[in-house]
């Protein structure tokens, strides 16, 4: 595998774990077990940091922008739906930041958005990970040459530098650690999911 390449799916291990994490959480609250309105701030801030500015800028800025380049639209077919989505899952995390910004215990509407939520996000980005890494992703190893892929990897090295560097991968590390040792994943549950068609 390039390692271009290799890294995003790597991150794509990584959002899936907590993602995972996120749907137990929901769970949790719909069980009306857990109230935690921190925790749901936690999680919108792992994915607006890590799934959102490193992993989908990696993409945005550079991946996609290749792509683009190489004559693949922005306003239609796989580069379009990828961007799409990214806008979509967006305003899932922008929700649930929202929700966390409020003061006490979770109110019932307010755990009902939370479920909500996670109902319409985990779906969305387990299906955008599957699609990405079965189809966009073989796409570019073949019509991408050498070269850009090389200058894709240094470029990714070079973000992931930087942030270690700032202490923000670390920090985002941790935070993932946090949530899923709070709300370990069910492995099974992404089983069995399709890809979608462009």
């Amino acid at each position: 595998m390039q390692k271009a390449i290799a890294m995003l799916m790597d991150e794509h291990r990584r959002i899936e774990q907590v993602l995972g994490s996120l749907e137990g959480f929901a769970a949790a609250v719909a069980g009306g077990l857990d109230s935690d309105r921190a925790r749901v701030g936690r999680y919108a801030a792992f994915f607006r940091g890590f799934a959102d500015a490193c992993h989908h800028a990696k993409e945005e800025d550079v991946l996609f922008q290749r792509l683009v380049e190489r004559g693949f639209s922005r306003e239609t077919g796989p580069v379009a739906v990828m961007l799409y989505e990214h806008e979509v899952g967006r305003a899932h995390v922008a929700a649930l930041r929202r929700v966390s910004e409020g003061s006490g215990t979770l109110s019932a509407v307010e755990a009902q958005q939370v479920v909500h939520e996670a109902a319409s996000f985990v779906p969305l980005l387990r299906a955008h990970i599957l699609k990405e890494d079965r189809i966009l992703y073989p796409t570019a190893l073949r019509v991408l040459s050498g070269p850009e892929l090389e200058e894709m990897a240094a470029a990714f090295a070079g973000f992931d530098r930087a942030q270690r560097e700032d202490g923000t991968w670390d920090r985002l590390q941790s935070l993932a650690d946090e949530l899923l040792a709070a709300f370990p994943p069910d492995l099974s549950a992404a089983e069995g999911s399709g890809v979608a068609c462009w």
